[in-house]
C-alpha cells in the first residue's frame, strides 16, 4: 500500500524548557495511542519527527504507526527554523518514494510544524527549497505570544494560534495532528490526491486559525 508521510517539525529551543517539552513529549504518546487505534492510519501513516533548536535532526526517519516509539529529547538552545526548514525538505526528498510510469509512489506529505518563538536564523535559507516541494498539506502551529504570525506566513496560509504553551494547549495541537491524519487516509481519492486544508477537521476549541 501507498504510504502517507507525515513530519511533524518540533521546536526544542530553550524557550520550551519545563512544562511545554514535557507536554510535546506527552502529545506525542497520545497522538501516537489515537493513531494506533485507527485502522486505516494503522495501515498509512507513517511519522517522522524532526527537531530544531540551534540545531537540527531528525530524530525519527519516516516509521509506520505501529512501530513508531516517541522518542526522548530535551529543550535548549536558539531556533534554526530555516535549517528545519531545508532539513525537512531533504528528508522527504529521500524517503518519499515518487510515482513511476510503472508503480505509484507515496501519497504527498503532510507538515506539521511547531514553534513557540522568533527564528535564531534567516529563514530564507531553507524556505525556497521547502517552497519548491510538492507537499501534500502544511500547518503551522505558534505556540504562545512569542511567534512572529508573518514569518509563518511565508511558510503556509493554514496557521494555527495557541495563546500559551501550557499542557492542555499542546495536547489540543497534538489532538488535532492525530485527527487530521486520520481523516486524510480515509479520504484520499482514487488518483491518491489528499484532501485540502479546509477538508481536514476544525481544530478542538483550545485552538484558534488565523483569519488572513
Amino acid at each position: 500500500m501507498r504510504r502517507l508521510p507525515v513530519y511533524l517539525v518540533l521546536d526544542v529551543s530553550g524557550s520550551m524548557s519545563g512544562e511545554p517539552i514535557e507536554a510535546v513529549k506527552n502529545g506525542l504518546q497520545l497522538m501516537h495511542s489515537a493513531l494506533r487505534k485507527d485502522p486505516q492510519a494503522l495501515e498509512m501513516a507513517y511519522i517522522s519527527i524532526i527537531t530544531f533548536a540551534t540545531d537540527v535532526s531528525q530524530i525519527v526517519p519516516l516509521t509506520e504507526v505501529a512501530s513508531f516509539k516517541p522518542p526522548a529529547f530535551s529543550a535548549g538552545g536558539g531556533t534554526s527554523l530555516g535549517k528545519a526548514l531545508k532539513v525537512v525538505t531533504d528528508c522527504a526528498k529521500k524517503e518519499v518514494a515518487k510515482s513511476t510510469l510503472e508503480e505509484k509512489g507515496d501519497y504527498k506529505p503532510l507538515v506539521f510544524l511547531m514553534t513557540d518563538g522568533q527564528p535564531t536564523d534567516s529563514i530564507d535559507s531553507g524556505l525556497n527549497d521547502f517552497k519548491a516541494y510538492s507537499w501534500g498539506v502544511v500547518v503551522a502551529c505558534a505556540a504562545g505570544t512569542g511567534v512572529d504570525n508573518a514569518i509563518l506566513q511565508k511558510i503556509t496560509n493554514n496557521i494555527l494560534l495557541l495563546d500559551t504553551c501550557d499542557t492542555n494547549k499542546i495536547a489540543a495541537f497534538f489532538k488535532y495532528v492525530s485527527s487530521s491524519i486520520s481523516t486524510a487516509s480515509k479520504k484520499v481519492d482514487a488518483d491518491g490526491n489528499l484532501p485540502g486544508a479546509d477538508q481536514l477537521p476544525p481544530p478542538p476549541p483550545e485552538i484558534s486559525l488565523l483569519k488572513l
